[in-house]
């Protein structure tokens, strides 16, 4: 018999077979990409509030669906699925309420009809939501509870996997991603955020980004005057790439592994190298314009753009956590960093670029801890009352940037060193103007440990399999329609077509292309306004 751990990601979903009787990974299967349009978690719970949650629910099934078809296992050997992911994903794949998760205040939620949302733990049949498109008579999936509403699983995973949970010293832990957790403890009492820091973070939504996957540029080190590239092999090992020089973009030497594009690590490490050596004299201007890494792969200066804003959300965050809990910056003990770019990246150059705090003492690195805490409820179904226990115990107060002064004036600066090149001491003058606490030197030297090589660490002994292409279309009416093309024309990713059915004209829309929310150029370029994502549904 089989047990599965499923990870939600809002990048892309993780999934692990293994072999319940020796408790031994067999295959390990992950998506590029998420089937629900847009690049972050609040683009996917826009298009759920828009379209219908039973569009997003079918198209988060149909992939869990292409992700057991690639396991090659008969469903009837398959006896438990754990899932875990954030309170939006998680809800959109049991075909729950999510408007309370999209609207705070309460007399909203009264007049849709929203309360008592109940996000507990769960154990149902399998069939409940496979049995039309992939029978599992003996299967049951398994839920780990919400801390609150807003704190989902993944962030009880991050507290759990990692040491966090037992520290008595001041700490952070931070699940990098598009929609970056992360809590604060202080003695007993946790503080928990999170940081829309957008796709950049994952290696989306610049140039020649990808996620982390086989290919991906994931670290740059200086070797003998040049940029020697750390490329994830194809299993999602950091190897041996090229050799370059990084301004004329000549190739010094062959590596063993070939690049494909660049994941957020390798970005952060990249910009982090750059400055250090002196390339970039004032963000964010580049040299010509660009950074060469490898042939049709680059870095621009609109990336640099994009990844400030995803490091500079995740900094402010960081800080507004200490300034608001009244931490004093000098003691923080211990930063966890968790997920792919938690991972993969260079934690010496993180700190000198602002993701993880540079005077923290000591940093961790973790690997997917969502993916481990849904294998260990999978193996043993019996933990999930331990899981429960824990989060009942844990009292978290949770902290909206969205709403906190500190952390728009915190972001602010951020924005102006990123963009407009704001020295450091017009920083420290601007937070003194604030009322903000200046943000101390980085620590000359800190303590770093690596725990895993990758965030997967056991891919299995059948290895990795990635599905590129999720398949997934998304179809509408387009009844105005004058066959101008102008939004396919628009479309950034090439998304979308126009096509003719029996006299009728439809929108066709990869979803996991789309860039949803964060786009819409197809729906503000159409001169008919004819595009309407809302009436979007799967093409059967």
């Amino acid at each position: 018999m089989y047990v599965i751990s499923l990870d939600l990601g809002t990048s892309g979903f993780r999934s692990q077979l293994i072999d319940l009787e020796k408790n031994e990974t067999v295959k390990t299967v992950i998506t590029m990409g998420h089937p629900l349009p847009g690049g972050n978690v609040m683009d996917h719970l826009d298009f759920a509030i828009g379209t219908g949650t039973d569009v997003a629910h079918g198209l988060i099934i149909e992939t869990v669906k292409e992700i057991l078809e690639k396991f090659d296992v008969e469903p009837g050997k398959i006896q438990r699925i754990a899932v875990c992911g954030n309170p939006i994903q998680l809800s959109l794949f049991q075909n729950m309420e999510i408007r309370d998760l999209a609207y705070a205040g309460e007399n909203k939620q009264a007049s849709l009809g929203v309360k008592d949302v109940k996000r507990d733990a769960r154990i149902f049949p399998a069939n409940e939501l496979f049995g039309d498109i992939y029978p599992m008579d003996n299967c049951e999936i398994v839920i780990p509870p919400a801390i609150k509403h807003e704190i989902g699983a993944d962030a009880l995973a991050m507290m759990l996997e990692t040491d966090f949970i037992h520290q008595t010293e001041p700490c952070l832990v931070t699940d990098y991603g598009t929609n970056a957790e992360m809590a604060l403890k202080i003695g007993e009492r946790i503080i928990t955020a999170s940081a829309a820091a957008g796709p950049a973070i994952e290696g989306q939504g610049i140039a020649c980004g990808m996620l982390a996957g086989p290919g991906a540029i994931s670290d740059v080190n200086v070797e003998n005057g040049h940029w020697r590239l750390t490329v994830l092999d194809s299993e999602m090992n950091p190897g041996k790439g090229p050799l370059v020089e990084p301004v004329s973009g000549k190739t010094i030497e062959e590596g063993e592994v070939v690049p494909r594009g660049i994941t957020g690590t390798g970005v952060i490490s990249t910009m982090a190298l750059a400055i250090k050596e002196g390339i970039i004299e004032k963000l964010p201007q580049l040299p010509n314009g660009k950074i060469i890494l490898w042939d049709g792969i680059v870095i621009t200066d609109e990336d640099v753009e994009e990844v400030g804003k995803a490091i500079g959300a995740i900094r402010a965050a960081h800080m507004t956590l200490m300034v608001e809990s009244g931490l004093k910056y000098e003691d923080l003990r211990y930063s966890y960093m968790s997920g792919a770019t938690g991972t993969y990246v260079d934690a010496d150059k993180a700190r000198h670029i602002g993701s993880v705090p540079g005077f923290s003492k000591g940093i961790i690195q973790f690997g997917n801890t969502s993916i481990g805490l849904a294998r260990k409820l999978a193996v043993d179904v019996s933990k999930l009352d331990e899981v429960i226990a824990v989060a009942k115990r844990i009292h978290a107060d949770h902290l909206m940037m969205a709403t906190s002064e500190t952390f728009k004036d915190i972001y602010v600066c951020e924005l102006s060193t990123w963009q407009q090149g704001m020295p450091a001491e017009m920083y420290a003058q601007m937070l003194e103007m604030y009322g903000i606490p200046v943000f101390p030197e980085n620590l000359e030297k800190v303590d770093i440990e690596r725990r895993v090589s990758r965030d997967i660490d056991d891919v299995g002994n059948l290895g990795l399999d990635i599905v590129t292409d999720i398949g997934i279309t998304l179809e509408a009416p387009v009844e105005k329609c004058i066959l101008c093309h102008q939004c396919e024309e628009e479309c950034p990713e090439d998304a979308l077509k126009i096509i003719e059915e029996d006299s009728e004209r439809i929108v066709n829309i990869d979803s996991q292309h789309c860039l949803g929310t964060s786009c819409r150029r197809c729906v503000t370029i159409c001169p008919e306004q004819t595009m309407n994502h809302s009436l979007l549904k799967i093409k059967e």
